[in-house]
């Protein structure tokens, strides 16, 4: 591709869902890619990390927004800080810090992704949010497109896991009457053409293009359609009108792996229609080839990609605002007060890639090799409270990568066949972690070492340990040995 036609695109939000889908397609389209992100160590992993510029910074800080933003041409800001209460304050700000930072360092273009939302009547706050961040960028200094789309359809989006839970596990609904709104879901390849495209609109364009795909469904027809095409029995479902959008992020919370802080914000907007007002896109960006895809073709493709294990980045990706992302220290004690501590080792006679495999197939479908009854009870407790569970599940069946969410960890350091650290996402009174890595033991076989670590929060994360503590001789205790046994059986086979 022509040199004058390659741009500098600056991607915020590039550990997140939509970011981590783009930032490949922005290479293969020939431009460079640089990205700003809060924890560089989450890009580590990911296959087209040294073909981009990464670099560390907060949305807030205008003086690294800045120095991000030098030598860019366009910038795609696709952050938002919905698990945050006060997410809206968070967007405002970060919008606004973007949108003066970029025009001082001259960027040329901003590309932004929000919601379809009516023209009037009352919005949720979720939808007020994505409105007013692309007011924000449009009224500042640097051209900017807005593309609004409705419910995303795509292996690992929020809102499609959402709806394949609901589907997938109520053969009989009790509806309320936001599943009789009407919405134009769009695919999530066609949203990357979309934002992939928008880079090249001529920089006099400076507005709104609501994006989506040609089926205008209820979300109850979004349901059937999916029952259809997953290949599940008719579901039934019985309309009633005494379920608030409040009471029924409760319900999706205990149902879906979506937890409440994320599920109420996108239960509340679907009390609006979320409809394109036009399609006017297609005069600067040409349609997909073919068009864009039909709701069936793209839940078609969305459960394909999670049957293979193909699922690139998912909507677990992202960590909140301000979530703890600070290396845990190997030898040092913590400062600052108490770390208690479950230690492990286990020598084995199974070569240390055979223990690895186990060790980074862990969590989702394979368990945590200990007493599957204590697990299942403390990952239904945490969504009652609204944290986010066990059911998050895994990325990939097999692989990790630094910044993946397992169940209810996070994969907060990775070094293939040696060392696995995650960091507990769940409602605790203080903050936790797992560490698993192996060893070559001598001969063929292995050293498998194991550490959880709890730092309280307050008395009540002091009474939270002891109460737990002698449990941990079955689930810590057990894990150990039940990995160990596991990689003696397969290297046996």
């Amino acid at each position: 591709m022509a040199e004058s036609t390659s741009r500098l695109c600056l991607v915020t939000g590039a550990t997140g869902y939509i970011g981590g889908r783009l930032v490949p397609l922005l290479l293969d389209a020939g431009h460079r890619v640089r990205c700003l992100v809060r924890s560089p160590e989450k890009l580590r992993d990911v296959p087209w990390r040294d073909r981009v510029e990464v670099v560390r910074g907060d949305l807030l800080d205008a003086d690294q927004v800045r120095s991000a933003c030098e030598g860019a041409d366009v910038l795609y800001y696709l952050v938002h800080s919905l698990a945050k209460k006060e997410f809206a304050d968070l967007d405002r700000r970060s919008a606004a810090t973007v949108a003066a930072e970029a025009e001082r360092a001259g960027v040329a273009r901003i590309v932004y992704l929000g919601g379809v939302h009516p023209a009037s009547g009352q919005l949720s706050e979720h939808l007020r949010s994505r409105a007013e961040v692309g007011e924000i960028l449009l009224r500042g200094g640097v051209p900017a497109v807005a593309l609004q789309a409705a419910v995303i359809i795509g292996s690992g989006s929020a809102s499609f896991e959402m709806l394949r839970y609901l589907t997938e596990r109520l053969p009989l609904m009790v509806t309320p009457s936001w599943v009789r709104n009407r919405v134009q879901p769009i695919a999530i390849r066609d949203v990357l053409h979309y934002l992939v495209g928008a880079a090249r609109i001529p920089a006099a364009v400076n507005r709104t293009f609501d994006i989506g795909g040609p089926d205008v469904l209820t979300y109850a027809e979004m349901m059937s359609g999916f029952a259809a095409v997953a290949g599940l029995p008719r579901r039934r479902m019985v309309p009633v009108g005494v379920l608030t959008p409040r009471l029924s992020s409760l319900w999706i919370n205990i149902v879906t792996p979506v937890p409440r802080s994320i599920g109420a914000p996108l239960i509340e907007s679907l009390i609006n229609e979320a409809i394109c007002a036009e399609h006017d896109i297609d005069e600067f960006v040409p349609p997909p080839e073919g068009g864009t895809t039909s709701y069936r073709d793209a839940v078609g493709l969305a459960l394909r990609k999670i049957r293979r294990g193909e699922v690139e980045t998912r909507w677990s990706d992202a960590s909140p605002a301000g979530a703890p992302w600070e290396p845990l220290p190997s030898d040092p004690p913590w400062s600052g007060g108490s770390a208690y501590r479950d230690v492990r080792e286990h020598r084995t006679t199974a070569p240390a890639r055979d223990v690895w495999r186990v060790v980074e197939g862990i969590g989702g479908r394979n368990g945590w090799y200990s007493f599957p009854l204590a697990w299942a009870v403390r990952g239904w407790a945490d969504r009652l409270i609204g944290g986010v569970g066990l059911r998050r599940g895994r990325r990939d069946p097999r692989r990790l990568r630094t910044g993946d969410a397992l169940d209810w960890w996070r994969v907060e350091e990775l070094v293939d066949g040696r060392y696995l650290r995650l960091r507990a996402e769940m409602r605790v009174p203080g903050r936790a972690w797992l560490e698993m890595s192996v060893e070559p033991g001598g001969a063929a076989g292995a050293c498998y070492r194991q550490r959880a670590v709890f730092i309280p929060r307050g008395l009540l994360g002091h009474a939270y340990w002891w109460a737990v503590a002698p449990f941990h001789g079955l689930v810590f205790g057990g894990m150990a040995r039940n990995i160990t046994s596991a990689a003696e059986h397969a290297a046996t086979v």
